[in-house]
């Protein structure tokens, strides 16, 4: 038996994960009809990639609906770097300095007991947001209540007029 498994070159596999890394970020899909690669050869080598510490969102994702792990990975890459070197980084891969800081924050801060309590807290404001709600609907509801009665006996009045005449006058 014969192994049908095509041997490919390092160079080739190599210019086809840089084709899957940023800024290019192309698909698999594409890369595939265009060099005659088969898509899961194309998604091993990326996640091969991924295990080496190399960002590889591809699919044509914008750097917004990256994963985690390609966000980190990027985070990994840039943190030694200074202002100038992240700069020309970004640059070179599509991305902007502030992303790059937000995503870096967003690791160190990854295991921090402020998210938690955060959400403890927003959890409790939203408690006391939706009780204060029911009161005012509450209230809302006996207003429109004792504005309906008096609209009710006003119309009642004039009618009472109406009929008797205005006994006021007399």
């Amino acid at each position: 038996m014969t192994d049908k498994r095509k041997q490919y070159t390092g160079e080739l596999k190599e210019s086809i994960i840089k084709r899957m890394m940023p800024p290019n970020n192309e698909s698999v899909s594409k890369i595939s009809e265009e060099t005659g690669v088969t898509e899961p050869t194309l998604y091993k080598w990326r996640k091969e990639a991924r295990l080496k510490g190399q960002a590889t969102p591809g699919n044509g994702q914008s750097s917004e609906q990256w994963s985690s792990e390609d966000k980190f990975l990027i985070v990994m890459e840039t943190y030694s770097l200074n202002e100038i070197q992240l700069a020309e980084y970004c640059r070179k891969k599509g991305l902007f300095k502030e992303q790059v800081k937000a995503w870096r924050e967003g690791c160190l801060n990854a295991n921090s007991p402020k998210p938690v309590d955060q959400s403890k807290q927003l959890n409790q404001e939203l408690k006391e947001e939706k009780s204060r709600s029911k009161i005012l609907e509450k209230d809302l509801r006996k207003k429109e209540k004792a504005l309906a009665e008096a609209a009710a006996l006003l119309l009642l009045r004039k009618k009472a007029q109406a009929i008797w005449g205005d006994q006021e006058d007399e």
